[in-house]
């Protein structure tokens, strides 16, 4: 029992993170609520109510809204996790920006 509310806190806190993430995507992309429910195929409220956590969401409905924000969702054997990272860590371009990606979110980033 123990092992599962373990691992339920940890997908809990993934599924935070996630949501945090598209939210950050959302306005970093100057795109309203409206716009990405009606790009995704969602009503305004299923959007507003997952950024707030108001809602356990579907995952089809966190894959659409990545859809709409230009982004993937993607699972990683964790014994690949530093190969991962090491690859999508936000590498600095010719001018001086950043890259706006992600870093993931694993079980392997709790205590």
């Amino acid at each position: 029992m123990l092992l599962y509310r373990a691992t339920k806190s940890i997908l809990i806190r993934m599924i935070s993170e996630l949501i945090t993430t598209l939210a950050q995507a959302r306005k970093a992309a100057r795109i309203t609520q409206a716009d990405l429910a009606e790009r995704a195929g969602l009503s305004r409220m299923a959007v507003q109510r997952t950024e707030t956590g108001d809602v356990d969401p579907r995952f089809s409905t966190l894959q659409e809204m990545a859809r709409v924000l230009n982004m993937e969702l993607i699972a990683v054997p964790a014994e690949l996790h530093a190969q991962v990272q090491a690859l999508i860590q936000p590498q600095t371009d010719q001018t001086g920006a950043a890259g706006s990606i992600a870093s993931p979110v694993t079980s392997q980033d709790s205590p």
